[in-house]
């Protein structure tokens, strides 16, 4: 399977590329002096310095047919001053009471008629700002990066926009200063240009620029923006201080002295941002809180592996692009589908270290910090105008301390380090702007003073270089990514970086990996390989591999999963993009891998076919077919030998409604299917939307699984100096609804809720330890029968007699689980100047843990909606300064 795969992905490279696609001639938008004085923005395009100059008509269709004659005009037409550039659009609409026009928080403004201005200030083919309005005024900003690959809607610059819907269509007005675009000093500016309309309706898309559908890249197809002449590049200085009361409402704890119920505190900080060129920013923040950000979705990680989750904090996803750097060509799913060189919720992380759960500072009452505080940070970041971009970013946080008491006496006990954290990045294009090449540096170092924190290392360091060449108009691409890692620390750090679930150095069937205990130091190199074609035409292809040595260690500032890995891959995709019959597009595709450590023992042969429909009528849905045969694991007993994985089946399928309506809905489930015949899982989520008005709209979505798991991990035990590795058959369920409310009365103006109750119950039956980890199926382990294992109920213990000599050889705790968890985030946002923003906030949390692992729906609500919450109220203010 792999081979074929691997023979028809090199063929297919070197076919010769049959599409060609009429030349498109580039457009230019040329912006005039404000004159006799810039326009007032409120949404009439009636001021004397719109009226002097012509509009720009020259949109085409871009969906749903190519190229089409649009079938309602659009028109465009910018000025400029000193300190702002102006655009003025009108949107002529044939039924002006058919135009969507729904109010929503910033950057929500999918579901609405919009209109969209993007600049490429830096000229460099790659990055562009984006400011768009809807019919109702609603406001979207976002930086793409990439050639349009990456858009980051955390940016939040200052500007002005208004809209206003008339009797034959609506128009919309903007002020983008200076200050907010980013571009060198130069007497005359020349930069990247493009304008899109959605009439949301018909979803017809339509662009001022035309390029195809199937173009590789964005940006780098933009038209031009030109006649903007004698504008200085302003030196910025932006300052945000804030101000938050918080109030922590909760049970209180009879006897505890830290949880009276009650803990009122406040805190003030400092944002800003700097200006150093016209090309460079300097952000930097100051004892920053992110009381307003949404908490974590609910799991239940039964896995030996972190669970990764996304960054929410403003400052560090606002202009996250320059400090992206995936180990892995993006779109890698699997193992390798996070894994990065910078994982920016590493800093601010909760402490590692908890007395609770150490002999070393017994304690009856413990008083934990939530989060490593961040003390400062700050980041440097732009792109020069001969190529080259920069990221810097460092940061402190505090050593952070938990307050214990035992016995009437109280003490401090050091639970995270004073730890700084580096990163470093610069990129270079060439090749006309179509290639780049760049790298990487990040280091953390840790004042440990302490021995109970020896634990960690005290310094970890990475490198990385990546490439990505592109040719013939950047249809066809080599992309390579190099990464590096040491680590320095006391032993007692370094064996636990030896013996972590990433390399378990200590399988005694690693004949090619030795545990080291006397080590203070660790090396190791990754990265990946991918040469392929993602441009112009139907047919889309590559091959590459993947590789992550046994020493690699990226987790003090990055993201890594599993090393000790060489992964090879393939793919092969045939596309529609263009209407054909009753299909408003399609695709098709396959995928292929196979992998092994690096000892040579095989763990991974599988491969995929997936494919999509979007009909005429606007559903669509997308399903695929995985297959993994068996293989070998590593992991699977957590240090122990390798042992044997059965295969399995992975079918998927996605079914969506017409976005267009009120109301649509969208289906997902999969399946994944053991040939061991007893392990299953199944997963369904079906997601409702509805706009309520144009100012509310609510979503609903329920998701239910049901998993049965023949081999469950549950510990390690010794007989006789023997170890055991003991598992069970779980059958698990989980079932939770997420519910999100908006209501934006105004443009400045929203309420927001969300709401996720959470239930998973596991119940342990089948008990078993290996005996031959690399047979087939049964033959692997032994089944405890019922003269070898004894339950206490009243211990909530299992006892094990193995050898049935009536004396218990060992014992592992009850592991069947019922979790319960209640989330919800009630936030009202009021940006009451421009850039000054007010947030009200209302976070409550319900958790109720037990041994039942019976899954009983009622019942369990019940339970979890009579304990006690835990409610936290908030309020932060905040007063944006500009010089």
């Amino acid at each position: 399977m792999g081979f074929i795969a691997i023979c028809i992905s090199v063929t297919a490279l070197f076919i010769a590329d049959l599409y060609a696609g009429t030349p498109v001639v580039k457009k230019t938008l040329i912006a005039y002096r404000a004159e006799p004085a810039p326009p007032k923005i409120d949404g009439d395009l009636t001021d004397p310095c719109w009226m002097s100059i012509s509009w720009d008509n020259r949109f085409i269709q871009m969906n749903p047919i190519e190229r089409e004659k649009p079938t309602e005009r659009t028109n465009i037409k910018a000025v400029y001053d000193d300190k702002n550039i102006y655009f003025a659009i009108y949107c002529s609409d044939s039924k002006p009471s058919a135009i969507e026009s729904r109010l929503g928080r910033r950057d929500a403004i999918e579901n609405t008629d919009m209109i969209l201005i993007a600049i490429d200030s830096y000229n460099d083919k790659q990055t562009a700002f984006i400011f768009a309005l809807s019919p109702a005024g609603t406001k979207m900003d976002a930086i793409m990066a990439k050639d349009g690959d990456e858009e980051d809607y955390s940016w939040d610059p200052v500007w002005e926009g208004k809209t206003v819907i008339t009797k034959s269509g609506w128009a919309a007005e903007m002020r983008i200063p200076f200050s907010q675009l980013r571009f060198a000093d130069k007497k005359e500016q020349k930069w990247g240009f493009q304008a899109y309309r959605k009439i949301h309706r018909k979803q017809e898309e339509l662009v001022w620029q035309y390029f195809p559908k199937d173009a590789p890249g964005m940006v780098s197809n933009f038209g031009r923006l030109e006649g903007i002449t004698d504008i200085k590049s302003p030196m910025r200085l932006e300052l945000l201080p804030y101000g938050v009361g918080k109030v922590d409402m909760y049970p209180s704890e009879a006897g505890n002295p830290f949880a009276d119920g009650f803990d009122p505190s406040v805190n003030v900080g400092l944002d800003g941002k700097v200006g150093l060129t016209g090309n460079l920013t300097m952000d930097f923040t100051f004892n920053p809180d992110f009381g307003q950000v949404e908490a974590d979705p609910s799991v239940v990680n039964l896995s030996a592996f972190e669970t990764f989750y996304e960054e929410k904090r403003p400052f560090f996803i606002e202009g996250k692009d320059i400090f992206n750097f995936p180990l892995s060509e993006e779109g890698n799913e699997g193992d390798f589908a996070n894994e990065q060189l910078f994982y920016s919720r590493r800093i601010g992380r909760p402490p590692s270290y908890n007395p609770q759960f150490s002999s070393d500072f017994p304690s009856d009452y413990v008083h934990m910090p939530t989060w490593s505080r961040i003390i400062g940070a700050a980041k440097l970041s732009g792109k020069t105008g001969n190529g080259w971009s920069i990221g810097i970013l460092d940061a402190v946080t505090n050593k952070e301390s938990a307050e214990i008491e035992y016995q009437g006496q109280r003490r401090d006990v050091t639970v995270e380090p004073l730890t700084n954290y580096m990163v470093a990045r610069v990129q270079k294009d060439f090749n006309n702007r179509d290639s780049y090449v760049g790298g990487m540096v990040t280091a953390v170092n840790r004042k440990i003073d302490d021995p109970h924190l020896q634990y960690l290392p005290g310094s970890a360091n990475t490198i990385g270089f990546n490439l990505r060449h592109q040719w013939n108009k950047r249809s066809y691409y080599l992309d390579l990514k190099l990464a590096g890692s040491y680590l320095t620390g006391n032993q007692r750090s370094i064996t636990r970086v030896q013996t972590s679930s990433a390399r378990y150095f200590q399988r005694p069937d690693a004949d090619y990996l030795s545990l080291d205990t006397t080590r203070t130091s660790i090396a190791g190199t990754g990265g990946s390989f991918t040469i392929g074609r993602h441009g112009t035409g139907n047919w889309l292809y590559g091959i590459g591999a993947i590789w992550r040595s046994p020493g690699l260690e990226l987790n003090d500032l990055g993201y890594l999963r599993k090393a000790d890995r060489v992964q090879q891959y393939s793919w092969l995709t045939y596309r529609r993009l263009n209407p054909v019959g009753i299909f408003l597009r399609y695709d098709i595709g396959m995928v292929q891998w196979l992998g092994w450590n690096f000892g040579g023992d095989r763990l991974v042969n599988g491969g995929l076919l997936r494919g999509g429909v979007k009909f005429s009528n606007y559903w669509g849905f997308r399903l695929g077919l995985r297959r993994e045969q068996n293989g070998l694991s590593p992991d699977l007993l957590r240090g122990g030998p390798m042992a044997r994985i059965e295969g399995l089946w992975n079918p998927w399928l996605i079914i969506y409604s017409d976005t267009r309506r009120d109301g649509y809905i969208q289906l997902f489930h999969q399946s994944t299917i053991s040939d061991d015949d007893i392990s299953r899982s199944d997963l369904t989520n079906l997601t409702f939307y509805y706009k309520v008005t144009d100012k509310v709209n609510i979503s609903l979505s329920p998701f239910y699984s049901a998993n049965k798991t023949n081999l469950q991990w549950l510990s390690e035990n010794r007989i006789n100096n023997e170890p055991r590795y003991i598992f069970g058959l779980i059958d698990q369920t989980t079932a939770g609804l997420t519910f999100r409310l908006n209501y934006s009365p105004t443009p400045e103006l929203s309420v927001q809720y969300f709401g996720q109750p959470f239930i998973s119950a596991g119940a342990y039956t089948q008990f078993k330890y290996f005996t031959n980890p690399r047979a087939q199926g049964a033959r692997r382990y032994d089944i405890y029968d019922t003269g070898q294992i004894t339950y206490d109920a009243e211990g909530n213990t299992y006892y094990i007699d193995e050898n049935k000599d009536g004396q218990p050889d060992y014992s592992f705790s009850n592991p069947d689980f019922n979790i319960q968890e209640f989330l919800s985030n009630f936030v009202i946002r009021w940006e009451y100047m421009p850039g000054s923003t007010l947030y009200i906030v209302w976070s409550q949390v319900r958790n109720n843990v037990s041994t039942n692992g019976t899954f009983l729906l009622g019942p369990n609500l019940r339970n979890l909606f009579s304990s006690g919450s835990y409610d936290v109220f908030l309020i932060k203010m905040n007063y944006w300064f500009s010089f």
